[in-house]
């Protein structure tokens, strides 16, 4: 990839963070918790929870942490559903982050955007996911939760 002006001089930063979607798989039909937040033009992008891992915490234990901070619901892991990179420009910083993605079934708790990174959580059908995702990315990983629910029943 050719380097822009922009990006030359830029410190490099490796970043790694770990969420996933927590399914309610109880209710017809199911349904899996969002998060929405506002980017910098005031818009409002629906996406997967996710963060930085906390020392001595493997990605399943901050994907579980994560999805519970963000929206209130904790899960525990049925199956990982992928890893992304991408890379972005912050605060005179050029960032290569990769996240890691776990399917979770929801255990207890209950929705909720108490999370100041949040600005709204929404409990969203399956078959509704692919158009509420801002992300082709994540938008891709969800293709295959019914597959994974229906081998973990």
């Amino acid at each position: 990839m050719a380097r822009t002006a922009a990006s030359r001089g830029l410190r490099r930063i490796e970043e790694t963070s770990a969420g996933g979607l927590v399914v309610d798989a109880a209710v017809h039909p199911p349904v899996a918790a969002l998060i929405g937040r506002h980017d910098r033009r005031g818009r409002l992008l629906w996406s997967l929870p996710k963060g930085h891992l906390e020392p001595g915490e493997s990605f399943e234990q901050t994907a579980i942490r994560e999805v519970a901070e963000e929206t209130g619901i904790t899960g525990s892991i049925v199956a990982p559903l992928g890893t992304i990179d991408f890379w972005f420009v912050a605060e005179g910083r050029r960032i290569h982050k990769t996240v890691h993605h776990f399917l979770l079934r929801a255990s207890t708790g209950t929705l909720s955007d108490a999370d100041p990174e949040v600005s709204e959580v929404a409990w969203v059908p399956l078959e509704l996911l692919p158009q509420r995702l801002a992300y082709a990315d994540e938008r891709e990983l969800v293709e295959r939760v019914p597959e994974l629910l229906s081998g973990s029943a």
